[in-house]
């Protein structure tokens, strides 16, 4: 079978300070070995509401100066 999507972006989020479904602002928090760490944060208080990792599949290499 295969691949039809690569990855999803959540739009709306439920937010507990809200008490509702909200949208959401993504931000990336870290670049870890395994991958990108992202912050999803209710629009209206900023309140975080999720995470997400993306993981690379490709071998990369990251230099620091």
């Amino acid at each position: 079978m295969r691949e039809t999507y690569k990855d999803f972006d959540a739009t709306e989020l439920f937010c507990p300070q809200c008490k509702r479904a909200v949208a959401v602002r993504k931000r990336l928090l870290l670049i870890l070995q395994e991958g990108e760490k992202y912050d999803y944060s209710c629009i209206y208080c900023g309140t975080s509401v999720g995470d997400k990792l993306v993981k690379e599949n490709v071998n990369s290499n990251l230099i620091l100066s």
